[in-house]
């Protein structure tokens, strides 16, 4: 008896062991947490989809939506980074390829100048709508999207003949042509592949254009990363006002900054445009040499006390002082990026970028709004530079009543970023506020219209 107990024993202990054993089978590898979520997820779309009685089969039509979203590689996705960056080149190759070349577009002149519609126009040779049409036919493919009614009606002005400027519709064209090249020669820069550059992308743009503009070969390479720095940050400060670090190539085309760039392509560009074009080389110069002016213990940096002699060395110290607060600097001193976007705010003030710079300093209380506070807290300090001058202070309260009739606010006690521009009279504002000079101009500026004049008199005269 005794051993057949045993043997029952044992034979349920052999049951029980098979059907543990049988179990683990049925169930596998012990499945990972993600491996769960996505049977879960199986498990629920199926009784989801039963549920609603099977829409899935009676609709197909959602398989037909095209897809919209395509993610981007991750860092450590070497090949399909490679793969993406292969196949935006070999599309951008295609897309110049379709572009009109030199010869193409020389073709096009010799058959608009051979369709010319008489009479002339002055000097001005001048087609009508038929002969346009007849040209867009010999043109080739490539000209087809340029000899469309909508273009020719675009460029149809007095004409009593109904006809176009030969000469209005090529620049058009070349233009066109121009836009396009300089996006995709953009592009190629565009590391992201999103249709922006950062800095790095732009200072690599820049850098490789200075070889093929005539008009800084006499720069010294060593002045190179200056230049770029200079060049580059007049992008930014106006086409990135919250500073995200990266400008859409479209803003870049449709400012007028790269043709200012481009324009040293010329080599008999005249001194007065090199003059006033902030990407010359004599303005390069100007800039980073007033820079180092200011710099008197030549460590690389400037401090408060040495941009005080800016300019005219007449902005107030409380101006200074919030220049110093809001502004990156480095143990108290400004670098020369920092000091760029200074100057770029002063010397452009009728513009709403550096308005919107100078007036994020004038809002103390960050309010979003001028108040008396805060315009008394500045003119303050312009009465004390007028007793320190010998000058007669003049009243806050009138100051105020100007500055408010000027602007005229939609709120009657408050001045936003926005009236300040709609007004016009931003720069003028500004000036009264920070800098004695600016004040004094203002306040001498019927004299100073008056002697202008006569000035002007004088030359008259002679």
């Amino acid at each position: 008896r005794h051993a057949g107990c045993g043997r029952g024993a044992s034979g349920a202990m052999d049951w029980k062991r098979s059907l543990r054993d049988r179990l683990a089978a049925r169930r596998g590898p012990k499945k990972s947490e993600q491996e769960l979520k996505d049977e879960e997820m199986e498990l629920f779309t199926k009784y989801y989809m039963e549920w609603k009685g099977g829409r899935k089969s009676g609709n197909a039509s959602y398989m037909n939506i095209p897809r919209f979203y395509y993610r981007l590689p991750a860092e450590d996705e070497v090949l399909l980074q490679k793969l993406r960056e292969e196949s935006r080149a070999v599309f951008l190759q295609r897309k110049s390829r379709e572009l009109l070349d030199n010869e193409e577009l020389q073709n096009l002149w010799f058959l608009l100048d051979k369709h010319q519609t008489s009479p002339m126009t002055g000097e001005e040779a001048m087609i009508n709508y038929e002969n346009f049409l007849k040209v867009g036919e010999k043109a080739g493919p490539k000209c087809k999207q340029f000899f469309t009614a909508k273009i020719f009606a675009k460029l149809l002005h007095n004409d009593p003949y109904g006809r176009i400027s030969i000469m209005q519709f090529f620049n058009y064209v070349m233009r066109k042509v121009w836009l396009h090249q300089t996006r995709i020669g953009l592009s190629l820069y565009d590391v992201a592949g999103q249709g922006y550059l950062r800095e790095s992308d732009l200072e690599n743009y820049i850098l490789e254009l200075i070889p093929t503009l005539p008009q800084l070969d006499g720069l010294e390479k060593s002045f190179y990363s200056f230049y770029v720095c200079t060049a580059v940050r007049k992008f930014f400060f106006f086409l990135d006002p919250l500073r995200t670090g990266k400008i859409k190539i479209q803003d870049i085309l449709a400012c007028s900054f790269l043709d200012d760039l481009l324009e040293l392509r010329d080599e008999e560009l005249s001194k007065e445009s090199q003059e006033t074009n902030w990407f010359s080389a004599p303005s390069a110069l100007r800039v980073y040499g007033q820079y180092l002016n200011l710099d008197k213990d030549h460590n690389g940096m400037l401090s408060k006390e040495e941009l005080s002699r800016y300019g005219t060395g007449t902005l107030t110290n409380i101006f200074l002082d919030r220049v110093f607060q809001e502004c990156l600097t480095y143990d108290g001193e400004m670098d020369y990026k920092t000091y760029l976007d200074f100057v770029l705010a002063l010397e452009n003030r009728k513009e709403p970028a550096a308005l919107q710079y100078i007036f994020k300093l004038l809002d103390i209380e960050n309010k979003g709004y001028l108040n008396v506070f805060s315009l008394n807290y500045f003119f303050r300090a312009i009465q004390e530079q007028m007793k320190i001058h010998g000058q007669e202070p003049v009243s806050f309260q009138d100051v105020k009543d100007e500055i408010f009739d000027m602007v005229k606010p939609k709120d009657p006690y408050k001045i936003s970023l926005q009236d300040l521009i709609n007004s016009s009279q931003g720069d003028t504002v500004t000036s009264i506020l920070i800098d004695l000079n600016g004040f004094w101009t203002y306040e001498n500026r019927e004299v100073l219209v008056a002697s202008d004049n006569d000035s002007a008199a004088d030359v008259d005269d002679t």
